[in-house]
């Protein structure tokens, strides 16, 4: 016998006990779902992080503008919200988690998404009757970012003069582009689905961004 031949023996039945190994385990029921789940949390959390990226695209004031706009007349304050929902044709649902909050009104703001329990980023708007309805802008201002996403579905955000950014997500027939300028309650899109919020039904994300943060809407929107 030649005595290099154990040496080839030898990685070939471990390659063959290696290859064993994985079959047993892919024949495992538990096996599928279980890398489903870890896809879906790392495709969440990709999702999250994006979502909380800075809107950048749009440019900030040069100093000999902000002295231009130090001598606008007074009566030209800052706007105010609306309900980014046409007047009547949805009501709020689901609102922003506070940290702050009772214990009752954190745990009414939790979604629950692949197994695991995240806290509501926006306010949710929704039709009793789970039908669609309009969109609209909640302030006037640039569309800075019209894409899909696949976890919350359609999304549009839109950059405003005094900073703020508001963002609607779950939308299906979007009408506007990036760059377009909004007037305050101009049509955006109408209502959708989405994986995140997928008992939700047809509804309506919607965020207001602070210094790249999401902060409660409640703060801002009309309290009726």
């Amino acid at each position: 016998m030649n005595p290099e031949e154990p040496k080839k023996t030898i990685p070939t039945l471990e390659k063959a006990q290696q290859r064993l190994k994985w079959k047993k385990l892919l024949s495992k029921k538990w096996f599928f779902p279980a890398l489903y789940m870890v896809v879906a949390a790392l495709i969440l959390g990709i999702a999250w992080w994006f979502q909380q990226q800075p809107f950048q695209e749009v440019s900030r004031p040069s100093i000999a503008q902000k002295e231009q706009d130090e001598i606008l007349p007074v009566e030209q304050t800052e706007e105010s919200m609306i309900l980014p929902v046409k007047q009547g044709q949805a009501e709020r649902t689901i609102g922003f988690y506070e940290e702050s909050g009772s214990k009752e009104s954190k745990q009414a703001s939790l979604i629950k998404y692949a197994n695991t329990y995240w806290p509501h980023t926006g306010m949710d708007f929704a039709r009793k009757d789970g039908k669609t309805f309009e969109v609209v802008a909640a302030m006037a201002g640039k569309v800075i970012r019209v894409e899909e996403n696949p976890i919350v579905g359609k999304q549009v955000a839109i950059q405003h003069e005094n900073g703020l950014v508001t963002v609607y997500q779950s939308l299906e027939n979007v009408r506007v582009e990036k760059g377009q300028m909004l007037k305050k309650g101009d049509v955006i899109a109408e209502a959708g689905r989405n994986q995140f919020e997928k008992e939700a039904g047809i509804h309506l994300h919607f965020e207001v961004h602070r210094e790249e943060k999401p902060v409660n809407p409640a703060n801002f929107l009309p309290q009726s």
